[in-house]
């Protein structure tokens, strides 16, 4: 199984943040002619780390987008290949249900609406809405 079109949902060097804010707080510390507070620096970071941790994991769970030889990953949802009629020129009723499981096309994602086998229409979403079309056309061919 290939895969064709991959968006991971989000990068890890956000967990990188906790660190370096903390490093950044100590520094000015330092700066300001104190005694910085080495301990409770280590604890900012690490609990900086941890919050955005679950961030990047969540995003990854939730954003993440794949197209493989037989199957359209969005989020948590999975879509067989074989189920997808059409991924182009597809008209979107009012209504039309996101795949993903949210309600709406997630923030800074464009939608590509698809036909369905049994005639209904469903967003599927990407960064990059060409790219994913072409996977799909590719996965279909397949």
């Amino acid at each position: 199984m290939s895969v064709l079109y991959r968006e991971p949902g989000a990068s890890g060097w956000p967990v990188l943040w906790g660190p370096l804010f903390a490093a950044a707080g100590y520094l000015l510390e330092l700066l300001a002619g104190d005694r910085p507070h080495t301990l409770l620096w280590v604890f900012v970071a690490a609990g900086l780390s941890l919050f955005f941790a679950a961030w990047v994991f969540a995003r990854r769970r939730f954003l993440a987008v794949a197209v493989t030889d037989t199957e359209l990953r969005q989020g948590a949802e999975r879509l067989p290949v074989e189920r997808i009629e059409s991924a182009s020129d597809v008209p979107t009723p009012l209504g039309t249900r996101v795949l993903g499981g949210s309600w709406s096309v997630p923030r800074k994602y464009t939608e590509l609406p698809l036909r369905l086998d049994d005639g209904t229409v469903v967003l599927a979403w990407a960064r990059d809405p060409e790219r994913l079309r072409a996977a799909l056309e590719r996965a279909r061919r397949t």
